[in-house]
């Protein structure tokens, strides 16, 4: 990647944080092990439900131990609304008892220990580890983030931890927690999948998609 594409990505990252000077993860937690929850039920789902079901769950069940023996038929319909949740219910409680068993009963901090969790990819390691524990290693990519890295010309790839290596290269490391948020926040707002509202975009002016979609 050349210096005009990392200049053009600072512009971005600028023109963003005007755009949502508040931007941050949406999921409601209040430690380690309540964010791992939040960010593997979040998967094709919006955060806005995960956060209504996680509040129920949040009340009832305390610790990891409480997830470890949970009955899966239950908690598979505790989160059923959240989708995919057998397969979800399924992680979340072997998670558990692989935290039990290898950790001592604490969410990991480290990438490598994060990732061989049941359910735990890059993504929901670096949202646990950027969110949790205030350590950035990576960037998060979701589905906003995937879709407008591809249509911001800053990967042509479409495997996450590809696209990801690409936006590492690209961003400043202070910036790589950052990014995430912004990208996000621009996909639900302006970047839709489908429909973009590229004649409201901050983005137009530097952004080689534009007038795509607008026939």
């Amino acid at each position: 990647m050349n210096l005009k594409e990392r200049s053009r990505v600072k512009k971005i990252i600028e023109l963003l944080t005007k755009e949502y000077p508040g931007a941050t993860i949406t999921l409601i937690f209040e430690n380690p092990l309540e964010l791992l929850i939040a960010t593997i039920l979040s998967a094709q789902c919006t955060d806005e439900r995960v956060n209504r079901v996680s509040q129920s769950l949040f009340k009832k069940y305390k610790s990891v131990e409480d997830y470890a023996r949970v009955d899966l038929n239950t908690f598979e319909q505790e989160i059923r609304s959240t989708g995919f949740y057998k397969n979800k219910a399924k992680n979340i409680i072997d998670a558990s008892r692989k935290i039990i068993k290898e950790f001592g009963g604490r969410v990991p901090s480290e990438m490598e220990d994060l990732i061989v969790l049941p359910g735990v990819g890059r993504k929901t390691a670096n949202i646990v580890l950027t969110f949790a524990f205030r350590k950035i290693e990576g960037i998060a990519v979701d589905t906003h983030v995937k879709r407008l890295s591809q249509r911001l010309g800053l990967s042509k790839n479409d495997n996450p931890d590809k696209i990801e290596q690409d936006l590492m290269e690209l961003t400043p490391k202070r910036y790589w927690g950052k990014l995430n948020s912004l990208l996000i926040e621009h996909g639900r707002k302006i970047c839709f999948a489908r429909n973009p509202l590229c004649e409201k975009c901050a983005l137009k002016t530097i952004c080689p998609s534009f007038g795509n979609f607008l026939k």
